[in-house]
């Protein structure tokens, strides 16, 4: 935080930074922050897809260590230079923020109704390719300690398509209608989520934020 490219909010924030059990540094509440809540916008400089696969070789790393996110198919956001308290708000795989895209910036979201004491985090989700094995889940490990702890920051794989169902009687429109098409549409009405993917690197992925 002493870095002078580290920008500190001008707005009183309802968190503060302290040693966090997960990795360095921590957002923690200092009051009760409700669900939905626009917590922080996450800052940093705007740079090509091309100028973050030359800043940063996750490969050469021991333990994986950027603060790249995509804004879009163009742009990616890197913290570790221009940065804000944004910047210290870890990764678990129990979120109670997210982080998403509206009008070509990104801001920290409350997914609950967080109480004062609780580490605000969020799922980094990583994006993962094809190739990606063992090695890769070393490098990119979650220390989180939720009960549901995937053992990486990378994005949950991707299930495989189910196989299709034999043709079945048909029911009536009212009893037919899925949980999934309910969703569906949910999801149409936000804006884009962040996303942390760089082309060889992993960067933060976010979420489309509700239509305002």
């Amino acid at each position: 935080m002493t870095s002078p490219n580290f920008i500190p909010s001008t707005k009183p924030l309802p968190f503060e930074l302290h040693p966090s059990s997960i990795q360095g540094l921590g957002a923690f509440a200092i009051r009760r922050i409700r669900k939905g809540t626009r917590i922080i916008e996450y800052l940093g400089e705007r740079i090509t897809q091309a100028e973050a696969d030359v800043r940063y070789d996750d490969e050469a790393m021991a333990r994986h260590h950027t603060f790249l996110f995509n804004l879009d198919k163009r742009t990616v956001l890197d913290a570790g230079t221009i940065h804000n308290e944004a910047r210290y708000i870890n990764h678990s795989c129990a979120p109670n923020c997210e982080a998403l895209i509206d009008k070509g910036h990104i801001y920290i979201y409350a997914l609950t109704t967080i109480e004062p004491g609780d580490e605000l985090v969020y799922d980094y989700g990583y994006e993962r390719t094809e190739d990606m094995g063992p090695d890769a889940e070393a490098l990119y490990v979650c220390r989180c300690g939720a009960p549901n702890c995937r053992g990486t920051i990378l994005a949950p794989e991707k299930k495989a398509p189910a196989r299709k169902k034999p043709a079945g009687k048909a029911v009536s429109k009212s009893k037919s209608r899925s949980k999934t098409d309910a969703g569906a549409k949910k999801v149409a009405g936000k804006k884009s989520s962040a996303d942390t993917r760089k082309s060889t690197k992993r960067t933060k992925s976010p979420s489309r934020k509700r239509a305002s």
